[in-house]
């Protein structure tokens, strides 16, 4: 099925990015785009829109204040860089709350909440073996997750190792843990890993590539119970 989508946004690399990961995603089609309230309501009359990306902070009227006004809205995911306003938002019954940046993988995780809920159509999943995508230097890189070693969090970023590459970008990692397939466990608080990259473990680190990575105290009934006894 094709979820026909509309962006309501008034800052071009935003729409910029979302044309592009809507373009990535098959059951997305964009309908429309608009830079304003008053374009949306417009647009809203003509044409049928089941998913809607809306700023919070448009010209002439709020994105909030929009939505407010419309008696039959199409389902909303909210795209904001302030985070104070995610409470208020849920009070509209939104799908997902985005925080600007945006990474392909956070925002592949909300557009699936428009799916169906139905044994026929049940949301695509965020596979093992496909590829996610992360900002680093204004550019999109690409990320296999069959090639992650580990995660490391540094302060507000996260260090991801490869097998034939590291990058680093601006990520928390306590969301992507959120996001990740079961192959993924973390380990410490600093530390997320692939289970089958492990090459030796104890109950007190785990060994990847020669890497050392500690279990943290808080962490290892549960590495136990994933890894099995040492």
């Amino acid at each position: 099925m094709n979820i026909r989508c509309m962006i309501v946004e008034d800052e071009p690399l935003a729409v910029e990015i979302l044309e592009d990961f809507i373009s990535q995603v098959p059951f997305l089609q964009l309908a429309s785009v608009c830079n304003d309230a008053i374009c949306a309501m417009q647009a809203l009359k003509e044409k049928q829109i089941d998913l809607m990306f809306l700023d919070i902070h448009l010209p002439k009227l709020k994105g909030l204040d929009f939505l407010s006004t419309l008696k039959n809205p199409p389902k909303v995911i909210i795209i904001t860089a302030y985070h104070e306003f995610a409470i208020k938002s849920y009070e509209f019954s939104v799908l997902d709350y985005l925080l600007k940046p945006m990474e392909f993988s956070r925002f592949m995780l909300a557009v699936q909440k428009a799916l169906p809920q139905t044994p026929s159509s049940c949301p695509v999943p965020v596979a093992e073996d496909k590829d996610w995508f992360f900002t680093v230097n204004k550019k999109k890189a690409r990320v296999p997750l069959k090639s992650v070693l580990y995660i490391e969090s540094q302060k507000e970023n996260i260090k991801i190792v490869m097998e034939d590459k590291i990058i680093i970008t601006r990520y928390a990692i306590s969301e992507l843990e959120r996001e990740l397939p079961e192959e993924f466990i973390r380990i410490h608080r600093s530390f997320i890993v692939s289970k089958s990259k492990i090459d030796f473990f104890d109950a007190h680190d785990v060994e990847i590539r020669g890497k050392q990575i500690p279990i943290g105290r808080n962490y290892k009934d549960y590495a136990r119970s994933v890894l099995g006894s040492s």
